[in-house]
């Protein structure tokens, strides 16, 4: 079997053998074509110009684009920063819509400005074109900002990490000197403390002990009591209570000393050297992401880690402004190219050719001196009894002719020939 062979379908069978073209109804469709060709031509002969619509249906998808990217980039950076805020989100998205329908007439405009034929409507045409390129500049430079915004900002965060980790390291000599100080000043105010505190109960111990006496008496109801009667130095008051005042503030120093000292501990050179080592090497990590600084630091020839903010800045503008113009322009330029002109027939005469009529005491005058040197060929010659047609180009006097051309009326070996009619115009 013939796998080649196209499959016969059950369609083809019951419908019967398919009846040959009509030749009347292929003559009518090919001379409907033409017809529509003549009278596409015509139009476009009589309107001066001809509209190529593939290169403005391009124009036009490459409009769509841009406005669909901007209104995509305005409805993220709106999510962004409207903080959550629905009334804030979509006043941010009120712009953008106004600015893609601005963006949607620079083709029509372009159009008009290759068509129309007042020098005022083109002029208003063209400053239209650039008030929409300028709003699409604007559009597409905010999606080219917000392509590189998100690594910038990772290499603004490392490099201020970075900073504050050398700043860090640059004060860690006076901070290591400052809680020294602390924890010598809490030291040396425990020890008062101990000594006073120490002091007090020494002088607490050499204090007599209290004497202690029975007390006898008969109470309101005529019972006889007795009672055990302490006397105690009153000194001993004024002691303890200092002792437990220096126990009190013994405490508190003991704590404060130990978060000076836990607070010294953390105060180690090493250390602060090894974050600035981590945040050089982020930061370098950062700026090795970022396509901007790569290119800045090409341009420059520096290190991708040296290049500052102003240089990254400035070259931003180049990335960003640069293809946005770019971009706002090229559907216009396209749109321009569509259209090709043409001057009709009420814009030429008859011979298909403008004469300046400076030109005509030339062209007189190269005629006059043709007819002074050539006199004689006024009257037909024999050689065209014949009515052979004299060729136009015919070689001049003392001029060699072409090779190769054998017109029917070119004069033979040894006659004279004539200059062209125009010749010296």
């Amino acid at each position: 079997m013939d796998v080649t062979r196209p499959m016969i379908s059950i369609k083809s069978i019951f419908s019967g053998p398919a009846a040959p073209p009509s030749r009347d109804l292929a003559r009518e469709r090919r001379q409907w074509k033409l017809e529509s060709d003549r009278w596409q031509h015509q139009r476009h002969v009589d309107r001066g110009y001809r509209i190529k619509w593939g290169y403005v249906a391009i124009a036009y998808l490459v409009e769509f684009m841009v406005i669909g990217a901007s209104l995509w980039g305005a409805w993220l950076f709106a999510g962004v920063y409207s903080d959550g805020d629905w009334h804030a989100f979509y006043f941010m998205l009120l712009a953008p819509l106004v600015y893609a329908a601005v963006e949607l007439c620079r083709v029509p405009l372009g159009i008009l400005a290759r068509t129309q034929r007042s020098h005022f409507v083109r002029g208003l045409a063209v400053l239209g074109i650039i008030f929409a390129a300028g709003v699409t500049t604007k559009s597409v430079s905010q999606l080219g900002e917000m392509m590189f915004h998100p690594r910038l900002m990772e290499a603004a965060k490392t490099k201020t990490a970075l900073k504050d980790a050398q700043a860090d390291r640059a004060t860690i000599g006076d901070r290591i000197k400052a809680a020294d100080e602390r924890v010598a000043q809490y030291t040396a105010e425990l020890d008062q403390i101990e000594k006073r505190s120490s002091d007090n109960a020494q002088q607490l111990a050499g204090l007599p002990a209290q004497r202690c006496e029975r007390v006898f008496g008969t109470n309101s109801k005529g019972r006889k009591y007795q009672n055990l009667k302490c006397l105690a130095d009153p000194r001993v008051a004024a002691l303890s209570a200092g002792v437990t005042k220096a126990s009190a503030d013994r405490a508190a120093l003991i704590k404060n000393l130990e978060e000076a000292r836990k607070a010294r501990a953390t105060l180690d050179p090493g250390a602060a050297d090894r974050r600035v080592a981590d945040a050089e090497q982020g930061y370098r990590n950062a700026v090795n992401r970022s396509q901007l600084h790569s290119f800045t630091a090409m341009v420059y020839g520096v290190d991708p880690i040296d290049v500052t903010e102003s240089q990254v800045h400035a070259f931003l503008r180049i990335f960003v402004f640069l293809p946005a113009i770019c971009a706002a322009f090229a559907s216009t330029i396209l749109a321009l190219c569509a259209v090709s002109t043409r001057r009709t027939f009420m814009d030429e005469d008859d011979l298909g050719a403008a004469v300046n009529p400076e030109a005509a005491p030339f062209m007189l005058d190269a005629i006059a001196d043709a007819l002074r040197s050539n006199p004689e060929p006024i009257m037909p010659r024999a050689a065209n009894a014949t009515g052979a047609v004299i060729p136009m180009n015919r070689p001049a006097q003392g001029q060699q002719s072409l090779p190769g051309q054998n017109h029917p009326g070119q004069a033979l070996p040894g006659q004279q020939t004539l200059p062209a009619a125009g010749a010296g115009a």
